[in-house]
């Protein structure tokens, strides 16, 4: 099978990427959280960070520059979606502190590349 080269554009977005990474890094973690919150906190967290990749790259496609920035916007809202679920889960003891504060970081740094990013459509 032949490898094609040809990449959509929000494939070259860091901000693409680390959203990607960090929707795993959530599954993963939300896996070991209790049964009983497969259809509360569980399904929350990973539809939420799921929606950050998923806007980023949904807004870069055929999109006005204003179109792709209310994109953008989704994914940060979605992004302090994941951070309060982040603050429960830690309240309720399904993550250690450690954990909490790396993923806290990686979402700030993230929100704060988006806000940079979306600041670029406006030239």
């Amino acid at each position: 099978m032949e490898v094609k080269t040809v990449k959509f554009k929000f494939e070259k977005l860091r901000i693409w990427k680390d959203a990607m990474d960090l929707g795993e890094d959530i599954f993963k973690i939300s896996s070991a959280f209790p049964k009983e919150e497969i259809y509360n906190l569980t399904s929350q967290i990973r539809r939420a960070s799921d929606s950050i990749a998923l806007n980023i790259s949904e807004g870069s496609i055929l999109q006005s520059n204003p179109e792709y920035q209310r994109f953008l916007g989704y994914s940060i809202r979605s992004i302090a979606e994941v951070v309060t679920c982040h603050y429960k889960a830690e309240k309720r003891n399904y993550i250690r502190s450690d954990e909490f504060d790396l993923l806290y970081q990686r979402c700030f740094d993230l929100m704060n590349m988006t806000i940079a990013f979306r600041k670029t459509l406006n030239s």
